[in-house]
C-alpha cells in the first residue's frame, strides 16, 4: 500500500509540475499536423526544462522544417526553455518574404548542393543525377549512416520519413511531400531554388560519378552496331565505367527537363 501511494503522489506532482503553451504552426509546417490541429493555436503541455525544439518536435514537425520561431513575438532559437503561459509560433522557409534582421535558425545554403536520399527515393536520386546534382543513394543505408553521412558531409537529407529528420544531428533536410518521382524533383527544385544551378547530363544515373568524354574509338567494341553508326560522341563514368551517347531517350528527357525548368523558372 505505501509503494501505491508513492506512486500516485510522484504521478499528482508530475501533473502539478506540467505546463501549457499555445502552439501555432505556419504554411506547409501543418503537413505534419492531425487535421484538427491545422492552421489554428491549439495548447502543449510540458515538463520542466523543455525546449521550444522538443515542444515543436513534439507535435510532430521536424526541426529541419523550420526557419523561424517567435516565443511571445520575439524570435528565440532551438535551445529557449518554455515557459508556462508561452505562445509559440514556427514558420518555414520563406521564399519571398525578406526577413531582414531576424535570425534564421536554418543554416545558411550550400554554395554547391549535394543531397543524399532515404531508400525511399532511389528513382528521385536519379533524377537529381540526371539533372547534374550530386545525390548519393543507397538501398541499404540505415537511418543512423543517413544522418551521419548528411552532418558530416554537409548534405541535404531528403526523406519520405519526417521522423529522421528529427535526429539532434542533421541540419539539413527535407521532407518530401510528394509520391510521383517526376513531381518530386519539380518540388525539390522550387524547394531548393535549384533552376539556375542545373547542368543536365553530367553525372552518371548509375552510381552519381561525373561523367568525362570518350573518344568513339576507345568504347566502339562495346556500343550496339546501331549506336556506333549512329553516334559520334559519348561519355563515361570513371566510376563504374558505364557509357552514354544521345540516343532516343535522351532526347525525350532533355524535351521534359527543358519544361520543367522553363515552368520554374518563370513561375
Amino acid at each position: 500500500m505505501p509503494a501505491r501511494r508513492n506512486w500516485r503522489a510522484a504521478r499528482e506532482e508530475d501533473h502539478r509540475r506540467m505546463k501549457m503553451a499555445v502552439l501555432r504552426i505556419y504554411a506547409e509546417l501543418n503537413d505534419f499536423l492531425p487535421a484538427e490541429r491545422r492552421q489554428a493555436p491549439f495548447s502543449r503541455a510540458f515538463g520542466p526544462g523543455t525546449s521550444v525544439k522538443d515542444l515543436i518536435e513534439g507535435a510532430g514537425v521536424p526541426h529541419t522544417e523550420v526557419d523561424l520561431i517567435l516565443a511571445n513575438g520575439v524570435p528565440v532559437d532551438f535551445s529557449y526553455l518554455v515557459r508556462d503561459g508561452d505562445r509559440i509560433s514556427a514558420y518555414p522557409v520563406f521564399e519571398s518574404l525578406d526577413i531582414g534582421p531576424i535570425a534564421r535558425l536554418r543554416p545558411r545554403p550550400l554554395r554547391e548542393p549535394r543531397f543524399i536520399l532515404d531508400t525511399h527515393l532511389g528513382r528521385l536520386a536519379r533524377y537529381l543525377r540526371m539533372l547534374g546534382f550530386d545525390a548519393l543513394y543507397r538501398n541499404d543505408y540505415r537511418d543512423d549512416e543517413l544522418a551521419r553521412v548528411s552532418a558530416v558531409g554537409q548534405r541535404i537529407l531528403l526523406t519520405r520519413d519526417a521522423g529522421l529528420l528529427k535526429r539532434a544531428v542533421v541540419t539539413r533536410g527535407y521532407w518530401v511531400r510528394e509520391t510521383d518521382v517526376r513531381r518530386q524533383l519539380a518540388e525539390v527544385v522550387v524547394r531548393f531554388d535549384l533552376a539556375a544551378s542545373v547542368a543536365p547530363f553530367q553525372r552518371c544515373l548509375r552510381c552519381n560519378g561525373r561523367l568525362e568524354p570518350v573518344e568513339k574509338e576507345v568504347v566502339a567494341g562495346r556500343l550496339p552496331p546501331m549506336v556506333r553508326l549512329q553516334h559520334r560522341e559519348f561519355q563515361r563514368c570513371p566510376d563504374c565505367d558505364r557509357i552514354y551517347w544521345k540516343g532516343s531517350h535522351y532526347r525525350r528527357m532533355r524535351q521534359w527537363v527543358d519544361l520543367m525548368l522553363a515552368r520554374n523558372l518563370t513561375a
